[in-house]
């Protein structure tokens, strides 16, 4: 095997973090498939031979670390998904950046989008059956049962409690371990646990419960808004913290973006985390409650906002891989154990989001021309993708996701949407836009409690609800940066609009097009 050949089968193997000053045009070349290994890139020659021995240094690299992977067979070390904004060693625009003066580089950038535009095709996504994932996450599926009891709206059954039940239930949940603020929620459900065991004969079962409704997406849309106000309704309950992202990284054992993997986080350690409202539905179900609470039929949520998009862990878990797309989705998992759960997605313009994700991570010289560098960056990275793989295999592409320095793929709103409508039901998908929701929140959170078949509410509860101020806004330190250029701006507005033409069609709302866009913080 040649070097140009082993270089173009690293992409068939695992997605590594390249610690090496490179260019966008050098990490091109990592992003090229074997099948044809005589392709030239369009990039004059000049910028190759520039970034030549960059190129070198960087393949070294990625030798010397592939190797110590396969030795070691140890991926608990291999670093994952960084924060997207840590990236100056990776991503470097070299000797050569963009000049945004420069018409040249403007028609450049301009081409780049023309040509991803001219690939955005949305094909159809085969669906695993069942004893695949069952064969993939059997503890799983032996311990959430097919069938939920009948007589709650929540989906909630009781599991047995074996062994000494004067054992601490909650001493090996790697949520407490790894979290200190954690400890607190976890030592106040210790002290009521025995309290909670139900006895039948000579045995004890403790209730569990998976959420009624996730909040799924999309980050910087307004989740946390969303999630705040919810959390007011008497009806819903959320879990001890608001994002456990379980589905999409602790299942896999991702504590933070920007470490390796630990011990995989089983489900009993998610479930544990909806014990507080598990307690409550049994007290309602036992008639132990007060009797005005007693009426109320509680339901759980669950707000992620990584669960509709973040599959980038995929790879690392799963071989069977068709043309670089993953086998399987976090959807499948969920249908597989909760076929009648509902979702709620909140989004904005993609634009403004994008802008808004870059000004969140806590990176130094944050600027508006820094953003546009990283946009340009990351918008050569896609179409060095799109150039070989499908849309589908370019948004899950762990390698590429980890190489952008903006995350791009966040906001291909439709590519995620249609995905999630192969395996749900239209009807128990929730779609709002962020825009609508800050102009009008009565409007849209009276949507979300018609959604959840939630009770009414008085006069005074509905005002707490939908008047209190808007959670999670923009930083004024952020707020004092500006708005993103209005040339990265335009070429943002012509990548995301086949995305929004399309999400506007599939959802028959001519809103999602965001053309009559007013910018929302």
């Amino acid at each position: 095997m040649t070097q140009t050949d082993y270089k173009f089968s690293l992409l068939r193997e695992r997605p590594l973090l390249l610690q090496v000053e490179d260019s966008p045009m050098n990490l091109f070349a990592v992003l090229e498939v074997k099948r044809d290994p005589q392709r030239r890139w369009s990039a004059p020659a000049c910028f190759r031979k520039a970034r030549l021995y960059g190129f070198f240094f960087g393949l070294t690299v990625m030798f010397l670390i592939m190797a110590s992977y396969i030795l070691t067979g140890d991926k608990k070390r291999l670093l994952l998904t960084p924060s997207p904004y840590h990236f100056s060693a990776l991503v470097n625009p070299g000797p050569f950046p963009f000049n945004l003066s420069s018409a040249k580089d403007y028609a450049n950038i301009k081409m780049v989008v023309k040509t991803i535009a001219s690939k955005v095709v949305f094909g159809p996504r085969p669906v695993p059956d069942r004893k695949d994932l069952v064969h993939s996450e059997p503890h799983m599926f032996s311990i959430i049962p097919r069938k939920f009891l009948p007589d709650v709206k929540n989906p909630c059954w009781y599991e047995e409690r074996s062994g000494n039940i004067t054992g601490d239930p909650y001493g090996a949940n790697l949520y407490a371990r790894y979290s200190k603020r954690f400890r607190t929620a976890f030592d106040n459900l210790r002290n009521t646990f025995r309290e909670h065991l139900y006895r039948r004969g000579n045995k004890y079962y403790r209730l569990r419960c998976l959420p009624y409704f996730y909040i799924i997406g999309q980050p910087k849309c307004g989740t946390t808004d969303l999630y705040d106000r919810l959390k007011l309704h008497p009806d819903v309950r959320f879990t001890t913290f608001k994002e456990p992202h379980w589905w999409t990284r602790k299942r896999f054992g991702i504590i933070r973006l920007s470490e390796g993997f630990h011990d995989r986080y089983p489900v009993e350690d998610y479930l544990d985390l909806f014990d507080p409202a598990a307690y409550q539905i049994q007290d309602h179900l036992q008639g132990n409650s007060s009797r005005g609470s007693s009426k109320r039929n509680i339901i759980i949520g669950e707000a992620s906002a990584s669960t509709m998009w973040d599959n980038n862990a995929w790879v690392y878990f799963y071989d069977n891989a068709t043309e670089g797309e993953p086998p399987f989705l976090i959807q499948d998992f969920v249908h597989a154990v909760q076929p009648d759960a509902r979702f709620i997605v909140m989004l904005r313009d993609p634009v403004e989001r994008l802008y808004s994700d870059y000004l969140y991570f806590g990176i130094a010289n944050k600027s508006a021309e820094d953003f546009h560098e990283k946009v340009s960056d990351s918008l050569q990275l896609f179409e060095g993708c799109l150039a070989e793989f499908s849309m589908r295999s370019c948004v899950y592409n762990t390698t590429l996701n980890n190489a952008m320095p903006v995350r791009l793929q966040v906001g291909l709103y439709i590519v995620y949407l249609l995905d999630w409508l192969t395996v749900f039901r239209r009807d128990q998908i929730l779609v709002l836009r962020l825009e609508d929701h800050a102009s009008n929140r009565k409007y849209t959170m009276h949507r979300v409690f018609d959604f959840l078949s939630l009770g009414p509410l008085t006069e005074q509860k509905e005002a707490e609800i939908t008047k209190s101020p808007a959670s999670n806004t923009r930083r004024p330190a952020d707020k004092n940066l500006g708005p993103m250029l209005p040339v990265t701006k335009e070429i943002l507005r012509d990548f995301y609009s086949p995305f929004n033409e399309k999400l506007a069609k599939v959802l028959r709302n001519e809103s999602f097009l965001w053309e009559g866009h007013s910018k929302h913080t």
